[in-house]
């Protein structure tokens, strides 16, 4: 893939290796002659909740699936954890916890029990604190009350936050979780939401993977903003939303002179309905490039009478929508 829109650097970003949780540079995975993952430099911070968004099949899973080994990079370094991969990965792994593409149990076995054959076959597990672990972790995501109900009795959320459990069995630095809210209802969103504030709470970076742009406002610190392949904007949820436009709307019967005035400070002022005496001056401009408190001084500076004035922001859907072309879910 050449060309697409080139990332743009925040302030919130950050890309220093010891203080990310994990960190890539050039990232690119081509299957025949598709580029699924285009020469992203991802950078999460150590202690974050960072959301990895982007529309369904812009490459979100195929980069996680690479940042823990399960494929191959075409191109590109990845840092996890301080360590690179895949030469470090069984020395990392221990410290990751992960949810990728659902999780999967046997479903005439107990929670309890899909835990333990799981916990049994990971190397780095003591078997001396195999029952108390288990117990913890069930603990932990709600689920000490289903512990001895056999799988296939569970909702979708309870088998979701099965899945987080058996990414908690052990002390984890990072945990990634692939969609962690997909296909639940409010009830079970609201419960993983819940978890993953409490783990960031204690200490752990958790990287969020998700098309559900509703479930980053309310959970995240940072994100990434991905699209067709492409890292397109990264940075703390405040950073995104100040990197886009403001609209100004202006109400006075002074059309020509709020033109004049707007575009001294070196806006392109268009002029919209009329009604009646008054009439409405329009601008779009980036956040940065004057303050509301100026352009008002400077309208009442120059004779302009002011009936009314309105500055709007990006919301943080607008600036997704702006920078993939594409709209995210809001509502779940």
């Amino acid at each position: 893939m050449t060309g697409g829109p080139a990332i743009q650097a925040l302030p919130g970003a950050t890309s220093a290796t010891e203080t990310s949780a994990i960190e890539t540079r050039g990232l690119s995975k081509r299957f025949g002659r598709q580029m699924a993952v285009d020469s992203i430099d991802l950078s999460v911070p150590r202690g974050s909740v960072f959301g990895f968004l982007g529309p369904n099949g812009c490459g979100k899973t195929t980069t996680i699936r690479m940042l823990l080994g399960l494929a191959s990079a075409t191109n590109g370094s990845i840092t996890l954890l301080g360590q690179d991969i895949p030469a470090r990965l069984r020395d990392v792994l221990p410290g990751v916890g992960a949810l990728v593409e659902g999780p999967a149990f046997y479903p005439f076995l107990s929670g309890a029990a899909n835990l333990h054959r799981l916990d049994t076959a990971d190397r780095h597990a003591p078997s001396a604190t195999r029952r108390q672990r288990i117990h913890e972790a069930l603990d932990r995501v709600g689920l000490s009350h289903a512990a001895g109900k056999k799988v296939k009795a569970y909702s979708l959320g309870m088998k979701q936050r099965l899945g987080i459990a058996n990414a908690l069995l052990a002390p984890r630095e990072l945990l990634i979780l692939d969609e962690p809210t997909n296909g639940l209802d409010p009830q079970g969103t609201r419960e993983v939401r819940s978890l993953v504030r409490s783990l960031a709470a204690g200490g752990t970076t958790v990287f969020v993977s998700s098309h559900l742009l509703a479930e980053v406002e309310q959970i995240c610190t940072h994100a990434a903003v991905m699209s067709a392949g492409r890292i397109v904007a990264q940075g703390t949820l405040s950073d995104l939303r100040r990197a886009g436009h403001v609209q100004l709307k202006v109400i006075t019967p002074d059309v020509g002179a709020a033109q004049g005035v707007l575009a001294r400070l070196g806006l392109e002022p268009a002029v919209g309905r009329q009604d009646g005496a008054d009439g409405q001056v329009t601008a779009e401009f980036p956040v940065d490039a004057v303050s509301p408190e100026e352009i008002a001084a400077a309208l009442v500076g120059g004779g302009v009478r002011l009936r009314g004035f309105l500055v709007e922001g990006s919301t943080l859907e607008e600036r997704f929508v702006a920078l993939t072309g594409e709209g995210f879910e809001v509502e779940q």
